[in-house]
Protein backbone atom coordinates (compact mmCIF):
# COMPACT_ATOMS: atom_id res chain seq x y z
CA UNK A 1 0.00 0.00 0.00
CA UNK A 2 1.59 3.52 -0.76
CA UNK A 3 2.81 5.20 2.12
CA UNK A 4 0.78 8.48 1.20
CA UNK A 5 -2.56 6.36 1.05
CA UNK A 6 -1.21 5.24 4.75
CA UNK A 7 -1.39 8.64 5.62
CA UNK A 8 -4.67 9.68 4.58
CA UNK A 9 -6.08 7.10 6.00
CA UNK A 10 -4.41 7.57 9.44
CA UNK A 11 -5.25 10.89 9.53
CA UNK A 12 -9.38 10.22 7.95
CA UNK A 13 -9.25 7.39 11.30
CA UNK A 14 -8.21 10.64 13.84
CA UNK A 15 -11.11 12.68 12.33
CA UNK A 16 -13.60 9.80 12.26
CA UNK A 17 -12.39 9.48 16.04
CA UNK A 18 -13.13 12.93 17.19
CA UNK A 19 -15.87 13.57 15.09
CA UNK A 20 -17.46 10.38 16.88
CA UNK A 21 -16.41 12.06 20.43
CA UNK A 22 -18.07 15.21 19.70
CA UNK A 23 -21.28 13.79 18.40
CA UNK A 24 -21.33 12.00 21.96
CA UNK A 25 -20.20 15.31 23.87
CA UNK A 26 -23.46 16.90 21.70
CA UNK A 27 -25.95 13.58 22.30
CA UNK A 28 -25.42 14.89 25.69
CA UNK A 29 -25.73 18.29 25.82
CA UNK A 30 -28.96 17.77 24.10
CA UNK A 31 -30.39 15.08 26.56
CA UNK A 32 -29.62 17.92 28.92
CA UNK A 33 -31.39 20.74 26.90
CA UNK A 34 -34.37 18.59 26.82
CA UNK A 35 -34.68 17.85 30.34
CA UNK A 36 -34.46 21.43 31.36
CA UNK A 37 -37.17 21.98 28.89
CA UNK A 38 -39.14 19.63 30.37
CA UNK A 39 -38.63 21.09 33.60
CA UNK A 40 -39.61 25.07 32.14
CA UNK A 41 -42.77 23.21 30.49
CA UNK A 42 -41.01 24.24 27.13
CA UNK A 43 -41.75 22.81 23.86
CA UNK A 44 -38.86 19.84 23.20
CA UNK A 45 -38.86 20.16 19.35
CA UNK A 46 -37.71 23.86 17.78
CA UNK A 47 -37.96 23.71 13.99
CA UNK A 48 -37.11 27.32 14.63
CA UNK A 49 -34.12 26.89 16.58
CA UNK A 50 -32.56 23.95 14.32
CA UNK A 51 -33.05 26.41 11.27
CA UNK A 52 -31.00 29.53 13.03
CA UNK A 53 -28.49 26.71 13.80
CA UNK A 54 -28.19 25.56 10.42
CA UNK A 55 -27.57 29.21 9.14
CA UNK A 56 -25.11 29.85 11.68
CA UNK A 57 -23.24 26.14 10.11
CA UNK A 58 -23.69 27.43 6.20
CA UNK A 59 -22.41 31.35 7.21
CA UNK A 60 -19.34 29.62 9.00
CA UNK A 61 -18.92 27.30 5.75
CA UNK A 62 -15.12 27.44 4.20
CA UNK A 63 -16.89 26.16 0.64
CA UNK A 64 -15.16 22.89 0.38
CA UNK A 65 -19.09 21.15 1.50
CA UNK A 66 -22.07 22.87 -0.81
CA UNK A 67 -25.00 24.12 1.18
CA UNK A 68 -27.20 21.14 0.02
CA UNK A 69 -24.53 18.57 1.36
CA UNK A 70 -24.07 20.61 5.04
CA UNK A 71 -28.18 20.93 4.93
CA UNK A 72 -28.08 16.71 4.25
CA UNK A 73 -25.81 16.33 7.10
CA UNK A 74 -27.08 18.43 9.84
CA UNK A 75 -30.65 17.57 9.21
CA UNK A 76 -29.38 13.93 10.36
CA UNK A 77 -27.74 15.13 12.88
CA UNK A 78 -31.30 17.14 14.39
CA UNK A 79 -32.99 13.89 13.15
CA UNK A 80 -30.85 11.77 15.70
CA UNK A 81 -31.03 14.48 18.41
CA UNK A 82 -34.99 14.45 18.28
CA UNK A 83 -34.78 10.51 18.84
CA UNK A 84 -32.28 10.97 22.08
CA UNK A 85 -34.69 13.52 23.05
CA UNK A 86 -37.87 10.72 23.13
CA UNK A 87 -35.22 7.67 24.12
CA UNK A 88 -34.43 10.35 27.23
CA UNK A 89 -38.14 10.91 27.60
CA UNK A 90 -39.66 7.78 27.96
CA UNK A 91 -36.57 6.21 29.85
CA UNK A 92 -37.76 8.14 33.25
CA UNK A 93 -40.91 6.66 33.39
CA UNK A 94 -41.05 4.16 35.37
CA UNK A 95 -42.97 1.47 32.98
CA UNK A 96 -39.70 1.91 30.62
CA UNK A 97 -37.17 -1.25 30.21
CA UNK A 98 -34.35 0.22 31.48
CA UNK A 99 -36.43 0.92 34.73
CA UNK A 100 -36.41 -3.35 35.54
CA UNK A 101 -33.77 -6.09 35.68
CA UNK A 102 -36.76 -8.03 33.47
CA UNK A 103 -39.99 -8.35 31.98
CA UNK A 104 -43.19 -7.56 34.42
CA UNK A 105 -45.39 -10.52 34.87
CA UNK A 106 -49.51 -9.24 36.23
CA UNK A 107 -51.20 -11.85 38.08
CA UNK A 108 -54.95 -12.26 37.93
CA UNK A 109 -56.22 -15.22 40.27
CA UNK A 110 -53.86 -18.33 38.98
CA UNK A 111 -53.73 -16.66 35.46
CA UNK A 112 -50.15 -15.25 34.76
CA UNK A 113 -49.70 -12.99 31.95
CA UNK A 114 -46.13 -11.72 30.54
CA UNK A 115 -42.24 -12.89 31.00
CA UNK A 116 -41.99 -15.28 27.91
CA UNK A 117 -44.92 -17.74 29.92
CA UNK A 118 -47.14 -19.03 27.36
CA UNK A 119 -49.31 -16.29 26.08
CA UNK A 120 -53.25 -16.23 27.39
CA UNK A 121 -56.80 -16.31 25.96
CA UNK A 122 -58.96 -13.55 27.10
CA UNK A 123 -62.63 -14.57 25.33
CA UNK A 124 -66.46 -13.91 26.38
CA UNK A 125 -69.11 -11.67 24.95
CA UNK A 126 -68.34 -8.00 24.31
CA UNK A 127 -71.61 -7.64 27.03
CA UNK A 128 -73.04 -9.86 29.58
CA UNK A 129 -76.35 -9.93 28.51
CA UNK A 130 -77.68 -13.09 31.05
CA UNK A 131 -76.95 -15.88 33.01
CA UNK A 132 -78.11 -18.44 30.60
CA UNK A 133 -75.83 -16.82 28.08
CA UNK A 134 -72.35 -17.00 30.57
CA UNK A 135 -73.14 -20.25 31.83
CA UNK A 136 -73.41 -21.37 28.14
CA UNK A 137 -69.63 -19.69 27.17
CA UNK A 138 -68.34 -20.74 30.68
CA UNK A 139 -69.54 -23.99 30.36
CA UNK A 140 -67.43 -24.57 26.97
CA UNK A 141 -64.42 -22.47 27.64
CA UNK A 142 -63.73 -24.25 31.42
CA UNK A 143 -64.16 -27.44 29.93
CA UNK A 144 -61.82 -27.00 26.93
CA UNK A 145 -59.05 -24.72 28.21
CA UNK A 146 -56.57 -24.77 30.73
CA UNK A 147 -57.72 -22.48 33.95
CA UNK A 148 -54.25 -21.12 33.97
CA UNK A 149 -54.09 -19.48 30.77
CA UNK A 150 -58.00 -18.41 30.44
CA UNK A 151 -59.84 -14.89 31.48
CA UNK A 152 -63.35 -14.02 30.71
CA UNK A 153 -63.82 -10.93 28.85
CA UNK A 154 -67.21 -10.00 30.00
CA UNK A 155 -68.51 -6.16 29.38
CA UNK A 156 -71.11 -5.14 32.85
CA UNK A 157 -71.17 -1.61 31.71
CA UNK A 158 -70.29 -0.48 28.12
CA UNK A 159 -69.77 2.81 26.80
CA UNK A 160 -71.43 3.14 23.50
CA UNK A 161 -71.46 5.36 20.95
CA UNK A 162 -75.33 5.76 21.00
CA UNK A 163 -76.63 6.69 24.48
CA UNK A 164 -79.68 4.38 23.36
CA UNK A 165 -77.04 1.19 22.49
CA UNK A 166 -76.97 -1.41 25.13
CA UNK A 167 -75.18 -0.48 27.87
CA UNK A 168 -74.71 -3.31 29.72
CA UNK A 169 -76.62 -4.89 32.82
CA UNK A 170 -74.28 -2.88 35.51
CA UNK A 171 -75.09 -4.31 39.03
CA UNK A 172 -77.02 -7.22 37.80
CA UNK A 173 -74.41 -8.66 35.75
CA UNK A 174 -72.04 -8.02 38.91
CA UNK A 175 -74.02 -10.29 40.41
CA UNK A 176 -74.42 -13.29 37.85
CA UNK A 177 -70.39 -13.27 37.68
CA UNK A 178 -70.90 -13.35 41.50
CA UNK A 179 -72.73 -16.24 41.28
CA UNK A 180 -71.20 -18.26 38.58
CA UNK A 181 -68.04 -17.76 40.03
CA UNK A 182 -68.99 -19.92 42.86
CA UNK A 183 -69.87 -22.83 40.28
CA UNK A 184 -67.11 -21.89 37.75
CA UNK A 185 -63.32 -21.37 38.23
CA UNK A 186 -62.35 -18.67 36.36
CA UNK A 187 -61.16 -15.05 36.47
CA UNK A 188 -63.27 -12.18 34.82
CA UNK A 189 -61.74 -8.77 33.25
CA UNK A 190 -64.43 -6.25 32.79
CA UNK A 191 -64.40 -2.58 31.97
CA UNK A 192 -64.52 -0.04 34.12
CA UNK A 193 -65.88 3.54 32.98
CA UNK A 194 -66.00 5.36 36.12
CA UNK A 195 -64.16 5.65 39.50
CA UNK A 196 -67.24 4.64 41.34
CA UNK A 197 -67.20 1.07 39.46
CA UNK A 198 -63.71 0.15 41.49
CA UNK A 199 -65.64 0.15 44.81
CA UNK A 200 -68.77 -1.03 43.50
CA UNK A 201 -67.17 -4.02 41.78
CA UNK A 202 -64.77 -4.27 43.98
CA UNK A 203 -63.82 -8.27 45.28
CA UNK A 204 -65.59 -9.87 41.97
CA UNK A 205 -63.72 -8.50 39.01
CA UNK A 206 -60.51 -9.62 39.22
CA UNK A 207 -58.60 -7.27 36.75
CA UNK A 208 -60.23 -3.72 35.61
CA UNK A 209 -60.13 -3.05 31.83
CA UNK A 210 -59.65 0.86 30.54
CA UNK A 211 -61.53 0.94 27.02
CA UNK A 212 -60.05 3.10 24.43
CA UNK A 213 -62.36 5.92 24.86
CA UNK A 214 -60.84 5.94 28.66
CA UNK A 215 -57.22 5.63 27.93
CA UNK A 216 -56.62 9.52 28.67
CA UNK A 217 -58.94 9.78 31.74
CA UNK A 218 -56.07 10.16 33.64
CA UNK A 219 -58.30 10.84 37.14
CA UNK A 220 -59.57 7.38 36.50
CA UNK A 221 -56.17 5.72 35.35
CA UNK A 222 -55.06 7.62 38.82
CA UNK A 223 -58.08 6.08 41.10
CA UNK A 224 -57.05 2.59 39.64
CA UNK A 225 -53.87 2.96 40.35
CA UNK A 226 -54.21 3.47 44.16
CA UNK A 227 -56.62 0.37 43.68
CA UNK A 228 -53.91 -2.34 43.16
CA UNK A 229 -56.10 -4.48 41.24
CA UNK A 230 -54.94 -5.81 37.80
CA UNK A 231 -55.08 -3.35 34.66
CA UNK A 232 -56.05 -3.94 30.95
CA UNK A 233 -55.32 -0.80 29.82
CA UNK A 234 -56.18 -0.14 25.84
CA UNK A 235 -55.03 2.08 23.30
CA UNK A 236 -56.71 4.93 22.29
CA UNK A 237 -57.77 4.55 18.25
CA UNK A 238 -56.24 7.87 17.63
CA UNK A 239 -53.63 7.64 20.26
CA UNK A 240 -49.47 7.24 19.38
CA UNK A 241 -47.57 4.25 21.63
CA UNK A 242 -45.81 7.18 23.23
CA UNK A 243 -49.42 7.95 24.52
CA UNK A 244 -50.06 4.68 25.81
CA UNK A 245 -47.22 4.49 27.72
CA UNK A 246 -47.49 7.90 29.23
CA UNK A 247 -51.24 7.05 30.54
CA UNK A 248 -49.79 3.31 31.63
CA UNK A 249 -47.55 5.44 33.81
CA UNK A 250 -50.65 7.20 35.64
CA UNK A 251 -51.31 4.19 37.06
CA UNK A 252 -47.87 2.64 37.35
CA UNK A 253 -46.68 5.87 38.98
CA UNK A 254 -49.75 5.97 41.59
CA UNK A 255 -49.11 2.34 42.67
CA UNK A 256 -50.38 -0.48 40.50
CA UNK A 257 -47.55 -2.00 38.75
CA UNK A 258 -50.10 -4.83 37.71
CA UNK A 259 -50.92 -3.41 34.20
CA UNK A 260 -51.37 -5.15 30.89
CA UNK A 261 -51.37 -2.99 27.76
CA UNK A 262 -53.74 -3.89 24.38
CA UNK A 263 -53.03 -2.69 21.25
CA UNK A 264 -56.82 -2.93 20.00
CA UNK A 265 -56.41 -0.91 16.21
CA UNK A 266 -56.22 2.54 15.29
CA UNK A 267 -58.23 4.59 13.37
CA UNK A 268 -57.08 5.41 9.68
CA UNK A 269 -58.17 5.47 6.14
CA UNK A 270 -58.83 1.48 5.69
CA UNK A 271 -62.83 0.50 5.38
CA UNK A 272 -62.66 -2.93 4.99
CA UNK A 273 -61.43 -3.35 8.84
CA UNK A 274 -63.20 -1.73 11.90
CA UNK A 275 -59.88 -0.34 12.56
CA UNK A 276 -56.39 -1.04 11.37
CA UNK A 277 -54.15 -3.33 13.71
CA UNK A 278 -50.86 -1.93 14.48
CA UNK A 279 -49.56 -4.88 14.60
CA UNK A 280 -46.05 -3.28 14.83
CA UNK A 281 -46.79 -1.93 18.32
CA UNK A 282 -46.52 -5.32 19.87
CA UNK A 283 -42.49 -5.50 19.61
CA UNK A 284 -41.84 -1.98 19.66
CA UNK A 285 -43.56 -1.92 22.99
CA UNK A 286 -41.62 -5.41 23.96
CA UNK A 287 -38.13 -2.94 23.40
CA UNK A 288 -39.24 -0.11 24.83
CA UNK A 289 -41.49 -1.23 28.40
CA UNK A 290 -41.33 -4.38 30.71
CA UNK A 291 -44.98 -3.99 30.90
CA UNK A 292 -46.79 -7.37 28.84
CA UNK A 293 -49.03 -6.74 25.91
CA UNK A 294 -51.81 -8.62 24.57
CA UNK A 295 -53.89 -7.81 21.40
CA UNK A 296 -57.82 -7.74 20.62
CA UNK A 297 -59.12 -9.45 17.75
CA UNK A 298 -61.87 -8.37 17.61
CA UNK A 299 -62.48 -4.72 18.12
CA UNK A 300 -58.91 -4.09 15.55
CA UNK A 301 -60.37 -5.51 12.59
CA UNK A 302 -64.19 -6.76 13.20
CA UNK A 303 -64.03 -9.73 11.70
CA UNK A 304 -64.32 -13.10 12.10
CA UNK A 305 -63.06 -14.66 9.09
CA UNK A 306 -59.65 -13.00 10.01
CA UNK A 307 -59.77 -13.07 13.46
CA UNK A 308 -57.54 -16.33 13.79
CA UNK A 309 -54.85 -15.24 11.49
CA UNK A 310 -54.93 -11.93 12.57
CA UNK A 311 -54.31 -13.78 16.60
CA UNK A 312 -51.81 -15.70 15.36
CA UNK A 313 -49.92 -13.13 13.91
CA UNK A 314 -50.20 -11.41 16.90
CA UNK A 315 -48.87 -14.06 19.06
CA UNK A 316 -46.00 -14.64 16.24
CA UNK A 317 -45.09 -10.61 17.02
CA UNK A 318 -45.05 -11.26 20.83
CA UNK A 319 -47.85 -10.81 22.06
CA UNK A 320 -48.25 -12.28 25.47
CA UNK A 321 -51.79 -13.19 24.88
CA UNK A 322 -54.91 -12.02 22.63
CA UNK A 323 -58.43 -11.13 23.17
CA UNK A 324 -61.06 -12.28 20.87
CA UNK A 325 -65.14 -11.83 21.40
CA UNK A 326 -67.67 -14.89 21.88
CA UNK A 327 -71.49 -15.25 21.40
CA UNK A 328 -73.30 -18.10 21.95
CA UNK A 329 -75.88 -16.64 19.24
CA UNK A 330 -73.91 -13.72 17.51
CA UNK A 331 -76.88 -13.17 15.35
CA UNK A 332 -78.86 -12.31 18.49
CA UNK A 333 -76.03 -10.13 20.24
CA UNK A 334 -76.96 -7.08 21.87
CA UNK A 335 -73.79 -4.98 20.63
CA UNK A 336 -71.07 -5.83 18.29
CA UNK A 337 -72.91 -8.72 16.66
CA UNK A 338 -71.09 -8.76 13.53
CA UNK A 339 -67.34 -9.05 14.97
CA UNK A 340 -68.57 -12.30 17.88
CA UNK A 341 -67.79 -15.54 17.43
CA UNK A 342 -70.29 -18.34 17.41
CA UNK A 343 -68.91 -21.45 19.83
CA UNK A 344 -68.32 -23.25 16.45
CA UNK A 345 -66.26 -20.35 15.00
CA UNK A 346 -64.37 -20.17 18.24
CA UNK A 347 -63.28 -24.25 18.18
CA UNK A 348 -61.31 -22.90 14.16
CA UNK A 349 -59.75 -19.83 15.85
CA UNK A 350 -58.38 -22.10 18.77
CA UNK A 351 -56.81 -24.53 16.47
CA UNK A 352 -55.78 -21.55 14.30
CA UNK A 353 -54.12 -19.89 16.84
CA UNK A 354 -53.55 -21.82 19.82
CA UNK A 355 -52.95 -25.15 18.82
CA UNK A 356 -52.76 -27.60 21.45
CA UNK A 357 -54.49 -25.09 23.71
CA UNK A 358 -57.28 -28.32 25.04
CA UNK A 359 -57.48 -29.17 28.79
CA UNK A 360 -55.11 -32.95 28.14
Amino acid sequence: MPERLKELRSRLDEINARLLELLEDRAELVKEVALVKEQAQLPTLDSRREEEMLAALLGRSRGRLTDVQIRAIFRHVFSIARDLIDEARLSRLGVHASNRSGPTVVEVGRVRIGGGLPPVLLAGPCSLESRAQAETLLDYFTSRLPSERFLFRCGLDKPRTSPYSFQGLGREGLEIISRLKKKYDFAVVSEVTASRHIEEFAGVVDMWQVGARNMSNFELLRDLGRAGTPVLLKRGYAATIEELLYAAEYIYASGNKNVVLCERGIRTFEPWTRFTLDISAVPIIKNISHLPIIVDVSHSTGRKDVAGSIAAAALAAGADGVMVEVHPDPEKALSDANQQLSLAEFALFLEKAFPGSRKE
